[in-house]
């Protein structure tokens, strides 16, 4: 899988966790996809961080990271492991 096939469908793939789990979505929303390595996929997360401690999610996107991982193998049909960088 290649980084621009992911990028093609991020939207689609945060509909549905905006469907399913609101809370992960608010957490996931301004990721940017930095990169994928085998089944890895790398979010970063550097410019929402801009915004200071007011909008830092780290712990609830560890808390939901599996719904994330949930919906893009719904969307994609494989499953991935999602990292933050």
């Amino acid at each position: 899988m290649e980084i621009s096939q992911i990028r093609n469908r991020w939207v689609e793939i945060l509909d549905l966790l905006e469907r399913e789990n609101h809370v992960a979505w608010l957490a996931f929303f301004d990721a940017r996809l930095a990169e994928i390595d085998g089944n890895i996929l790398t979010l970063d997360f550097s410019d929402s961080r801009k915004f200071a401690s007011a909008h830092e999610y780290s712990q609830v996107r560890t808390e939901h990271v599996k719904a994330l991982e949930k919906a893009i193998t719904e969307i994609l049909g494989t499953e991935l492991r999602v990292v933050e960088k």
